[in-house]
């Protein structure tokens, strides 16, 4: 899912009695508002992360409404209705939307949910809500510690140009989870005084159970598919995770330098300290139709794709975790949408195991057997035809995923003309 949806929700959590109770006494108050949490805060940031702030950080009040208002306007910006419909449909043809499902529409009912404050990397200001209500009042102190981080970050770090890239959806992800999930990590430890796996109870497992809680209590949140809610927590628990490991690690270097380069890099830290880089897959044109949308999963939403079918954990992690790199395209067809999924994995055994999960998620969405060998087998049900078929390119054993409306041919591409270059 494009990290424009994660980064349009703001983060708060159930850890917040515990956080709060546990912080030092307040320093002298700062100038502005909010300035005595941001005089607490800066000190306990600086330590935590080993970086100072280059200039003091500016904070904001702004309504709710106000609050709103401007990040609408951001995930407009951000997921044009074109691209936001391109992404939406692909989901859906993978089964991880409802087919019914207005994005748009759910997304900013979400965003309205959660307003608390956010970073904005543009202006350099952190924005807070001025709703003084019990709630959302309690929520101020946790906003401000894990923004500072944010705000911190962004002067040694380019934020918005982060942020703003387009067509690498696994990247943005993992560049994505380490911002926040080290404004997560950093956060909490602040608010805690020191190491959280230490100091709180049930130790980093309770951690993230609090944070998922939190999440899920939230209505809108907690109907949400299960796409949306996996994809807008995965920054902040898994991002986290990978922080607690680096900070472990003691590499002495800040965890953007490098970033990670997929989302297999952020559930694997081990192939993230040993450089392993994912595999960037070039699509050709199109042998017909006319392509809508084009963009990647990464092994984190192989997964969820798997996991939506299969409803098996374990299984799902299994399959997608000999994950190399992939690559989707969707075409409008003569009738209807289109989709073809090039997948390329580390190992034929790799390959081997995602083709057999995959079998297995199609049988379940049309419900019946396939036909064909093991090296292609092709489902026809409920108007539509889903063929998967084992490739090799460049010499890496590679899944191809095609789901078109029945009576559609099956070969959107020509795979002897995919190309593999390094990320």
């Amino acid at each position: 899912m494009r990290s424009s949806f994660r980064r349009a929700v703001l983060w708060c959590t159930a850890a917040l009695a515990v956080l709060s109770a546990c912080g030092d006494a307040k320093s002298t108050a700062a100038s502005g508002p909010y300035g005595d949490l941001v005089a607490k805060y800066v000190p306990k940031v600086e330590k935590a992360t080993g970086l100072t702030f280059k200039t003091p950080p500016t904070v904001e009040r702004r309504s709710t409404d106000e609050v709103r208002a401007f990040l609408e306007k951001e995930f407009n910006t951000s997921l044009p209705p074109l691209e936001l419909e391109g992404a939406s449909r692909a989901y859906k043809l993978l089964g991880l939307l409802p087919d019914t499902m207005d994005l748009r529409r759910f997304m900013l009912k979400l965003l309205g949910e959660q307003v608390i404050g956010y970073y904005d990397p543009s202006t350099k200001v952190l924005y807070v809500v001025s709703d003084t209500s019990a709630g959302r009042a309690a929520l101020v102190e946790v906003t401000v510690a894990h923004e500072l981080v944010h705000a911190l970050q962004d002067q040694y770090v380019p934020l918005d140009s982060i942020q703003k890239s387009r067509d690498d959806n696994d990247r943005l992800t993992a560049a994505q989870s380490v911002m926040e999930g080290q404004a997560t990590y950093e956060q909490m430890s602040s608010m805690l005084g020191g190491d959280m796996a230490v100091r709180m109870p049930g130790g980093w497992d309770r951690v993230r159970e609090m944070i998922r809680e939190n999440q899920t209590a939230m209505p809108v949140f907690a109907s949400a598919p299960m796409l949306l809610q996996e994809s807008l927590l995965f920054p902040y628990l898994s991002g986290a995770e990978f922080m607690r490991r680096f900070k472990d690690a003691k590499t002495g270097r800040a965890p953007w330098e490098p970033l990670p380069a997929s989302t297999e890099q952020v559930l694997h830290y081990e192939k993230y300290a040993a450089g392993e880089r994912p595999l960037r897959v070039e699509m050709p044109p199109l042998l017909m139709g006319t392509k809508v949308y084009e963009n990647n999963l990464g092994e984190f939403e192989t997964r969820l794709f798997l996991f939506q079918a299969l409803q098996d954990l374990g299984t799902s992690a299994r399959s997608a975790a000999g994950w190399g790199g992939d690559r989707f395209v969707v075409a409008n067809l003569a009738g209807g949408a289109g989709i073809t999924w090039v997948t390329v994995w580390d190992t034929p055994i790799d390959a081997g195991e995602f083709r057999d999960a995959a079998q297995r998620a199609a049988q379940r969405r049309l419900g019946v057997p396939g036909t064909g060998g093991a090296e292609q087998k092709r489902y026809e049900a409920m108007g539509r035809v889903i063929e998967i078929s084992a490739v090799t390119v460049q010499g890496k054993a590679a899944i191809i995923w095609t789901d078109v409306p029945a009576g559609s041919g099956t070969r959107l591409i020509d795979a002897a003309k995919l190309r593999l270059t390094e990320k």
